[in-house]
């Protein structure tokens, strides 16, 4: 039976001093955990970063200057071998909110005096005891939702704080059952390949084939979460596929479960087109923008009950000619035209 304990400590270890560290010390956490190449995929726009260095300036010392003190609330937390490499390598996942006090801007955007979280995902690769590879992704749009910023339309679906796992045992700091963790995948990967397979069209009968009918799709700022399957198909099936022509699948990074949750992720995910106003930003358009998406996933028996979804909606938009940072700063900043 496979043990990925030794993995889950090492990546709770970091975590717990990424936690404590400053501005300045987080450098020398990253080193000490971390191969001296590290690769952090970062949303937009932080970006590809390598190094303890870079990513410590550019990405973790930006969070923590704007958000002080800085907690973590972790909702899931799992590891498992990669389907996509044939479970050659080792991967430990976790997903929650940063939370703190919005004390300083960030990317821009006025800082409120107030608490404020940021939805996360993040995945590391383990290999010869160091972190070597990841990604973090962060839902920049719901934090900027969360302040109501006006440059963004109202969603489909509700926008608000995402909970964790309804059965809140989503944090698999022990070891788990294989067979668990292989339903799980079998599950997920089952519905994604009918999803693409069927050029990303969702109908009612697709969804009673893989979950419940109570189930609840947590999705990303700018479309926000569906509870039941009338409810997804309403609230983002509808004006995704309405408004959004797939281009193409372009694969994951990486695919793993552990107990009763599981996932991926890629970079990107798809290839997509704006055919009509998708979120209220966009017009039609031939251009084709990369889709980077998260999606983790809790089974119940033999369906799918809740999903999680991370969509690097900064990236995408951009892709499409809408720089919603750019707008936020012309619409607040007096001596930029607008």
């Amino acid at each position: 039976m496979p043990d990925f304990q030794f993995e889950k400590n090492l990546v709770l270890n970091y975590l717990k001093e990424i936690d404590k560290s400053d501005p300045e010390s987080v450098a020398e956490v990253i080193n000490k955990y971390a191969s001296p190449n590290f690769h952090l995929r970062c949303v937009h726009p932080f970006n590809d970063l390598i190094g303890a260095e870079k990513i410590a300036s550019n990405f973790w010392a930006t969070i923590k200057k704007s958000f002080m003190p800085l907690q973590r609330r972790m909702d899931i937390f799992y590891a498992g071998s990669n389907l996509i490499d044939n479970h050659e390598t080792r991967w430990v996942t976790n997903m929650g909110h940063l939370l703190g006090l919005f004390q300083e801007p960030f990317l821009g955007i006025t800082a409120t005096q107030k608490a404020a979280f940021l939805r996360y995902a993040e995945f590391y690769r383990i290999e010869n005891e160091k972190i070597v590879e990841g990604a973090f992704f962060l839902d920049i749009m719901n934090f900027m939702q969360q302040l109501g910023l006006s440059i963004i339309p109202e969603s489909t679906g509700v926008v608000g704080i995402t909970p964790g796992p309804m059965t809140h045992n989503g944090l698999k700091f022990e070891k788990q059952p294989e067979q668990e963790g292989i339903d799980t995948l079998n599950l997920i990967t089952r519905m994604a390949k009918r999803l693409v397979g069927g050029s990303m069209q969702t109908t009612k009968s697709d969804l009673e084939l893989d979950w419940t009918e109570d189930m609840l799709w947590w999705g990303p700022g700018g479309i926000g979460a569906s509870y039941t399957q009338k409810g997804y198909l309403k609230g983002h099936t509808k004006p995704f596929e309405d408004n959004l022509d797939f281009v193409s699948f372009t694969g994951h990074i990486l695919e793993n479960a552990e107990g009763d949750v599981g996932g991926w992720f890629g970079w990107p995910n798809l290839l997509m087109k704006a055919k009509d106003n998708y979120m209220g930003l966009t017009s039609a358009s031939d251009k084709i923008a990369e889709m980077r998406v998260v999606d983790l996933y809790r089974r119940s028996s033999d369906k799918l009950a809740e999903n999680w979804i991370f969509i690097d909606h900064l990236h995408f938009l951009k892709g499409l000619g809408v720089d919603l940072l750019d707008k936020y700063k012309k619409l607040n900043r007096p001596d930029v035209e607008k």
